[in-house]
């Protein structure tokens, strides 16, 4: 393999706390207003007991660690644009909750320098060490003409 921006095991971590508000302001601007996300009443009756954060949520704070993982390559974007061709595998393990603390794990699988691409494996962590989200993400990394 040749030289690139990154390598496989190279990993950026960070933490989330999620807040009530956060949830509602998420409903607003993705327009989903499903009661598991915003009916306090509805939900303190359902097995989860409270609200739920959306899953897209969980995306939106992946999408925050390779952006953290890309802006720590000094210079890259005189050379190259990284933009996301998409999350694989993404699983909503467990409930998240406002008030809850994430820890988001996002580590380098596998580099591929002739396509230009990086695949991460994304782990979301809750304040108890329980595994409530993961995903795969492919960066493609676009030459800048």
């Amino acid at each position: 393999m040749s030289d690139f921006y990154l390598k496989p095991g190279d990993t950026v971590s960070l933490e989330q706390h999620v807040s009530a508000e956060a949830i509602r302001a998420f409903a607003d601007v993705s327009g989903d207003h499903s009661p598991n996300h915003v009916d306090e009443q509805a939900m303190a009756a359902s097995a989860y007991g409270r609200v739920i954060a959306h899953g897209a949520l969980m995306v939106a704070y992946m999408s925050a660690c390779s952006t953290a993982i890309v802006e720590r390559v000094q210079g890259v974007r005189e050379r190259e644009t990284p933009v996301s061709l998409g999350y694989d595998r993404v699983r909503f393990l467990k409930p998240v909750f406002a008030g809850d603390t994430l820890r988001l794990d996002y580590t380098i699988r596998d580099v591929d320098p002739e396509r230009r691409r990086t695949v991460a494996e994304i782990r979301i962590v809750n304040q108890e060490g329980e595994l409530v989200s993961v995903a795969e993400h492919i960066l493609k990394w676009v030459v800048t003409p």
